[in-house]
């Protein structure tokens, strides 16, 4: 890393690094983005802001088409301890999650087209609340976006596992369809010593929870995938109190979005069980819902043969994951792809010691630019 100790777009990442803002409070980090933009030539340039997200469009020679690129904003409300120079200045937030190389990438490869001009006209997405709430469809449905909407569009994102570089996709599905899951029960308390004139929450939630677990293996087709964890139970006071409440919060991960569809319906089926059972009353929330990530498979096929013929590009054709990732709700609508880009870090995705291999950014802004390049 030290051969990149001076390059602007390592410098950048290492800024955004320090001011992590979890989704639609991205204030410091838009500012940062703005600031940039403006020290580059405008005469092909043009701005519009939307919420803490940007458009910038680089217009090209003849503007026939339009290439979109995106990239996300957001930190993780996770308490840094990688020991860095440049560690996040921001109490209990950290980019744990990439999205500061994702951005200093898409520095790179507008900075170069605002130097380097091509037929097609780029517009460069900078997505705020991609952790969470989610910030991919309103922005869809943002004027700005219709009125700049791309014909097709990219994204990355970085992939610890894979050595600094390596470029790895696949066509069809890449990311799952993922949902949050809360659920709170509510019964009656009292004295532990008195159960029978109460409504013991915690006996509820904990057969709830031995439920869910045949959403998968009994409701689930064998062919097809999908996950349903519990991941917090809270409920309760003190040791001789009856827990009047309790609450469950989880994830729901389908490779489907009819499975999808089937586990939330299974889920509310058994809760309505519970209710009867228990005699209390349940609410659930699903949070944020992110739609697959699903590749164009003309799109994906282009884009692997041309990494193919790059020597210094190694290309993996992976699995599908169980990530979520709401660029899926971009692909939906436009053709695209999302492919991981690898940075070797001993520590995984939303990990307090998430270290990336900084030399990946240098890889990720020459991949798009000549990959950019060959579709002019």
């Amino acid at each position: 890393m030290n051969e990149m100790a001076h390059s602007p777009f390592v410098n950048i990442r290492r800024n955004l690094h320090q001011i992590p803002e979890i989704g639609f409070k991205e204030f410091k980090t838009q500012r940062y983005i703005l600031d940039y933009l403006a020290s580059l030539p405008q005469e092909r340039l043009e701005i519009k802001t939307w919420k803490t997200g940007i458009f910038a469009k680089v217009k090209g020679r003849t503007g026939s088409r339009t290439i979109g690129y995106r990239t996300d904003m957001d930190g993780l409300p996770i308490e840094e301890q990688t020991g860095l120079a440049f560690g996040s200045t921001h109490e209990g937030m950290m980019h744990a999650c990439g999205h500061d190389i994702h951005m200093s990438i898409a520095l790179g490869v507008l900075t170069h087209f605002v130097q380097n001009e091509i037929d097609n006209d780029l517009l460069f997405i900078f997505q705020p609340a991609e952790e969470g709430p989610g910030g991919a469809a309103p922005m869809m449905a943002s004027e700005e976006m219709q009125q700049w909407r791309p014909d097709e569009i990219y994204a990355l994102h970085i992939a610890p596992e894979y050595p600094a570089g390596t470029i790895a996709t696949k066509e069809g599905l890449l990311f799952a369809n993922t949902s949050e899951l809360f659920i709170d029960l509510k019964g009656k308390g009292g004295h532990a010593a008195f159960p029978h004139e109460t409504r013991d929450m915690v006996v509820a939630a904990a057969h709830l929870i031995t439920q869910l677990q045949t959403v998968v293996s009994r409701n689930t087709d064998p062919l097809d995938s999908a996950v349903v964890t519990i991941g917090k139970l809270t409920g309760g006071t003190v040791q001789n109190i009856i827990a009047e409440h309790a609450r469950l919060e989880g994830t729901i991960r389908t490779l489907s979005a009819e499975a999808m569809a089937k586990a939330k319906h299974r889920i509310e089926k058994l809760i309505e069980g519970i209710e009867v059972g228990f005699e209390c009353i349940a609410d659930i929330d699903y949070g944020c819902n992110y739609y697959q990530v699903n590749n164009d498979p003309s799109i994906a096929r282009r884009f692997i043969d041309f990494m193919n013929q790059k020597e210094n590009i190694e290309l993996v054709v992976c699995k599908e994951a169980m990530t979520g990732e709401d660029f899926g709700y971009m692909l939906k609508e436009i053709p695209g792809l999302m492919f991981w880009l690898g940075v070797g870090s001993d520590y995984g995705l939303h990990h307090a010691k998430l270290n990336p291999d900084e030399r990946a950014i240098q890889v990720g802004i020459e991949t798009m630019t000549s990959y950019f390049h060959s579709l002019a």
